[in-house]
């Protein structure tokens, strides 16, 4: 699996040397899609998702200066043919899936049938989460404080068995 999880994006030289060495290219030449998804279940949502996108929030992540950058919406691809979507996905270099509600994102996973091709997905196409997208892959999806509580199902994809505790000391 190619995994960049991140607490808030491509921070740091050393993150972003990461992910171009995960992407097997540099980043010009590489076509990501940003999942938004549990943006929208946090207050403000839909102006945060505009701000990420246009890069005036927070550390770098869809402004990276990708060749291509689409957006795909979980909650609309159940009512979607799948095969309108999926090959978009299967022709992604990086799947970019943003922070917000872990709980949400976990259920829209799930439910737009995401979940189960990850794993075949990750074989070539490189996951880079922030904040609750790097969460939701790990068996602890969910922090407060400092405590981790063991996820169930319906928090976290539990795809990884350790914890990730983004914005510690933030």
């Amino acid at each position: 699996m190619k995994l960049l999880l991140t607490s808030a994006g491509i921070s740091n030289m050393s993150i972003h040397n990461a992910l171009v060495e995960l992407l097997g290219k540099p980043v010009a030449k590489a076509k990501a899609l940003f999942i938004p998804t549990a943006i929208y279940a946090i207050k403000g949502g839909g102006d945060i998702v505009r701000r990420v996108i246009r890069g005036s929030l927070g550390d770098p992540f869809c402004e990276l200066g990708w060749k291509s950058l689409g957006l795909l919406e979980l909650t609309a691809l159940p009512s979607i043919k799948q095969e309108l979507w999926l090959p978009m996905l299967q022709e992604t270099d990086a799947l970019l899936v943003g922070g917000g509600d872990c709980q949400y994102l976990c259920y829209w996973m799930q439910r737009s049938g995401l979940a189960e091709l990850l794993p075949s997905l990750l074989n070539k196409t490189v996951y880079v989460g922030l904040s609750a997208g790097s969460m939701i892959m790990t068996s602890f999806g969910i922090t407060y404080g400092n405590h981790v509580f063991l996820a169930e199902g319906d928090k976290s994809l539990i795809l990884l068995d350790f914890a990730i505790h983004p914005h510690l000391d933030y």
